[in-house]
């Protein structure tokens, strides 16, 4: 897939990331685009921040998760080429945002990136089990760690994800959007037509707001129909108040 139109870089924990690629997916059905799946590891960006001082609590477990995920992601792309990462990058979005709310935290800490989780996700993706030996292989973390850095490479450092590369390799790439919405189909694709128009502008560095709604996933409760609860994300994260004067962290 090197003549890919689009490089999406993500980490399976991600709900911005999630969404993001929902909608790319609706532009890509309607326009002649073909996309290559790459990664980017919330945990490799953030491995110098103490978690405990910077994050709510279940950040750190959450973003170790998404590590464990993405080597097996790596392998699966060694052994079976970018197209099962294609898949791989859907199921793990259904089986970790498309599915009934987690009763609490510990639930879903206790669930996510474990093997059992994981071997539902490549059943999914109709790839092998023997897959979930990457898990807790860390070889893969240098092709994870690369990766990561090429994308920050693109954007500057202060982002975490999703990283869009368009028209790869000389294209622009940005950080997001981050949407909290599925537009319409037609809203689809205007809305990755205005994208482009702004990110393909030389001069052009930054449009953001910090307050964002909740996502419109299953696993938040919500539905297309429901608007969710509006947070406030202070360098990326739903920092703790007594956090708010430190340094800016990236999560997503």
């Amino acid at each position: 897939m090197a003549d890919a139109d689009l490089h999406f870089y993500f980490d399976p924990v991600c709900q911005f990331a999630w969404m993001t690629s929902k909608w790319v997916r609706q532009v890509i059905a309607q326009r002649v685009y073909t996309v290559e799946w790459r990664l980017i590891s919330l945990r490799l960006v953030n491995e110098h921040i103490d978690y405990a001082a910077h994050f709510p609590p279940e950040y750190q477990a959450g973003h170790d998760a998404g590590l464990r995920m993405l080597r097996v992601a790596a392998a699966a792309r060694a052994r079976h080429g970018p197209e099962a990462v294609d898949r791989l990058q859907i199921a793990f979005g259904t089986h970790i945002f498309d599915r009934p709310p987690w009763r609490d935290a510990a639930e879903r800490t206790a669930t996510v990136g474990h093997p059992p989780h994981v071997a539902a996700i490549l059943a999914q993706a109709e790839l092998p089990a023997e897959l979930l030996d990457a898990l807790d292989d860390t070889s893969w973390d240098a092709e994870i760690r690369d990766e990561t850095i090429a994308a920050r490479a693109m954007t500057g450092e202060d982002v975490g994800t999703p990283i869009l590369h368009v028209d790869p390799p000389g294209g622009v790439a940005f950080f997001g959007p981050v949407i909290s919405r599925l537009p319409s189909p037609e809203q689809a694709v205007e809305l990755w037509d205005n994208v482009l128009g702004l990110a393909r502008f030389g001069g052009f560095a930054e449009l953001k707001r910090s307050l964002r709604e909740r996502p419109q996933l299953q696993v938040f409760g919500l539905t297309t129909a429901d608007i969710g609860k509006v947070e406030d994300w202070h360098g990326g994260s739903r920092r703790r108040k007594e956090d708010r004067g430190r340094p800016a962290t990236v999560s997503e």
